[in-house]
């Protein structure tokens, strides 16, 4: 057989043996378990695998150019560039704007960054990492976003970039947030690691920061095991953040290619010989945070499935929404941002301070009944363990965050969800509020 008959003949056997896999038997309530989150995929996505781990190409290659190629078109902007994790997108988005090559506006030790505690700790980890001071604001119930009426307090002479996270989805008040950078000539970084497909005014979160960052861990909107990526619509940005991504170097060759300036041998930087090779010329202290070509294949099959995605979470948002309006004495119900249409990550509820039972309670009933649960994230970052030596500003009490951090838990909407699965967590609801 030739290498292409073989390779076919595998592929097809890869699709023979998904069909062949066992499938989950019905729904039973009590004792199938309910997922927050989870993979949702078919054969397409392992054919990609398989294929893409046929050739070889072990780092980032061709179908990491694909899948970054899809993302561009996605949210229409002019760069993404793919890395190992959402978190690494974070910590690539920061470090890029502590680059000496922009000038007064580059971030420097000692500068403080706006965001909020009410979060996932590697929103906030690249500022501490950077040498950067988080400036802590309250967040709103039930938005769980930013309480963007408290900015001008958190302003000072050293602010020269805000930091914030869509929660859950839900888009923070875009509006706002960028009249405030705009006004104060402050960087603004998205994280759309769970939001990936919301909208604000009919566009895209991603496309109103400097930068955006996205996760493709198998919880998030689309999976490639590992993965994440950084969004700009900026090509001095997108440089920066390759050149961060890519050990620091200064050169811009894909891997494998050489000598894509033309200058490999005739440049001059730093104090280095006249001519040293570029491709072992470094102008930053980077990392290597590349993708591999078969965790980018599997984004590339993802990324066809994604509306269906984002209609799914939606459809499952608005059933579990419905079926507990009449919990409103003892829930507070999410809320969408005005002028946002969210891809919802989850819904999140929080127990009233006068409900006969206590968000802990609550979590012991759901997950004794096997639907799994989640609190909102780190709570308070500020309480954590792994900040009580980081140097920070609070602005003002944190309420809001404190009262996320007692009061909240949340539940999936992810794609995987049936209908019958979401009739079971609202009937779980009532009877925990029949109970008591």
């Amino acid at each position: 057989m030739t290498a292409d008959r073989l390779r076919n003949e595998i592929l097809d056997l890869v699709r023979d043996y998904h069909a062949a896999r066992p499938t989950p038997g019905p729904f039973k309530p009590g004792e199938s378990p309910v997922a927050y989150a989870g993979r949702v995929f078919d054969d397409e996505e392992l054919v990609a695998a398989v294929d893409a781990s046929l050739e070889f190409w072990l780092t980032a290659g061709t179908h990491a150019r694909e899948f970054e190629q899809e993302l561009e078109r996605w949210f229409e902007l002019r760069s993404a560039k793919l890395c190992n994790s959402g978190s690494s997108a974070n910590l690539l988005a920061v470090s890029a704007l502590t680059s000496p090559t922009l000038g007064d506006r580059r971030l420097r030790p000692g500068d403080e960054v706006i965001t909020v505690a009410a979060g996932f700790p590697t929103t906030v980890n690249p500022i501490v990492q950077n040498g950067l001071i988080p400036v802590f604001l309250d967040i709103s119930i039930p938005t769980y976003n930013v309480d963007a009426a408290q900015l001008e307090k958190a302003l000072s002479p050293r602010t020269k970039a805000i930091v914030l996270a869509h929660t859950l989805g839900n888009p923070f008040n875009l509006s706002a947030v960028s009249y405030f950078c705009r006004k104060h000539d402050l960087w603004l970084i998205e994280d759309c690691c769970d939001a990936l497909g919301s909208t604000y005014r009919g566009e895209h979160v991603g496309r109103f920061g400097d930068l955006a960052t996205v996760s493709f861990y198998p919880a998030h909107h689309i999976t490639t095991g590992e993965g994440g990526a950084v969004l700009t619509d900026r090509p001095a940005l997108a440089k920066l953040l390759e050149s961060f991504r890519d050990w620091g170097r200064d050169c811009w060759c894909e891997p494998g290619r050489d000598n894509t300036c033309g200058k490999r041998f005739e440049q001059q930087l730093g104090s280095l010989p006249a001519g040293y090779d570029h491709k072992y010329t470094y102008t930053h202290r980077g990392y290597n945070l590349k993708m591999t070509d078969p965790q980018a294949a599997i984004g590339v099959a993802q990324m066809r499935k994604l509306p269906n995605f984002i209609s799914a979470r939606r459809a499952n948002f608005s059933a579990l929404h419905a079926g507990l309006a009449d919990l409103d004495e003892y829930f507070i119900r999410p809320q969408a941002t005005p002028e946002s249409e969210p891809s919802w990550f989850g819904y999140p509820l929080a127990v009233r301070q006068t409900a006969p039972f206590t968000r802990n309670e609550a979590v012991r009933f759901l997950e004794k009944r096997k639907i799994a649960t989640r609190l909102l994230f780190a709570g308070n970052l500020t309480r954590q363990p792994a900040y009580a030596d980081v140097p920070f500003r609070m602005i003002g009490p944190m309420t809001n965050t404190d009262f996320a951090m007692n009061n909240v838990f949340w539940v999936g909407v992810y794609p995987g969800l049936t209908p019958a699965m979401r009739d079971y967590i609202v009937e779980s609801l009532h009877d925990l509020v029949r109970q008591q």
